[in-house]
């Protein structure tokens, strides 16, 4: 069972810094061309979109980029629930 929660910590601590960059890119793009829709200037904004979506230039990633983000946040979300359900002060309060 340790081995278990070693690896499990392992993999959550590995992935952190893959999903945070792409996570916040998508966070600050999407929250900021709202913004811009909300004041009617949309269309100067596109180009916000299109990194919101996964394409940087030349590199297009739109059809690769959601999914690899949901699955990492989903990932991120499993692994840091179960070892919150795990952690010993969490299970000394309950008892």
């Amino acid at each position: 069972m340790a081995s278990n929660r070693v690896r499990l910590r392992q993999l959550h601590k590995a992935l952190v810094p893959f999903m945070a960059l792409p996570l916040l890119l998508t966070l600050t793009t999407g929250m900021l061309f709202q913004f811009a829709a909300a004041i009617n200037r949309a269309n100067d904004f596109l180009w916000l979109l299109d990194l919101h979506k996964g394409k940087f230039g030349q590199i297009n990633l739109e059809f690769v980029y959601p999914i690899l983000n949901a699955l990492g946040l989903l990932t991120l979300v499993i692994t840091g629930s179960v070892m919150w359900f795990q952690s010993p002060s969490r299970k000394r309060r309950n008892n």
